[in-house]
């Protein structure tokens, strides 16, 4: 099993969670979260001042899926998030040993 964490701008979150679900991901979790990448930020215009975001608002969606099914994921996420402007955000791929379901005790991809 892999854990997918992709964060991506909040107004692809939809889409996001649409074509997650038409390749046959059955559930997932969002976190509101605030960061930034290579761009550092950027300046905006208040009131005549001009002040700086350094973190901007995002949003972590993480899905614990198949190995068979990590790389239809990852390009299901690029193709709803992508918008072609800087901040579009990452996706990172790492292993996950065990999974338990509290309610019944499955483990494994059973429990996923």
């Amino acid at each position: 099993m892999k854990k997918v964490e992709a964060v991506v701008k909040p107004f692809k979150l939809d889409e996001v969670r649409e074509a997650l679900s038409d390749i046959g991901v059955t559930g997932l979790t969002v976190t509101e979260v605030k960061g930034f990448g290579r761009q550092k930020g950027h300046t905006e215009l208040y009131r005549g001042a001009e002040y700086v975001v350094d973190f901007l608002p995002k949003v972590k969606v993480e899905v614990i899926i198949a190995d068979t099914l990590v790389e239809r994921a990852i390009e299901a996420i690029i193709k709803a998030a992508r918008t072609g402007k800087i901040g579009d955000g990452k996706i990172f791929v790492t292993n996950v040993e065990q999974a338990v379901r509290i309610r019944t005790g499955e483990s494994g991809e059973a429990a996923v």
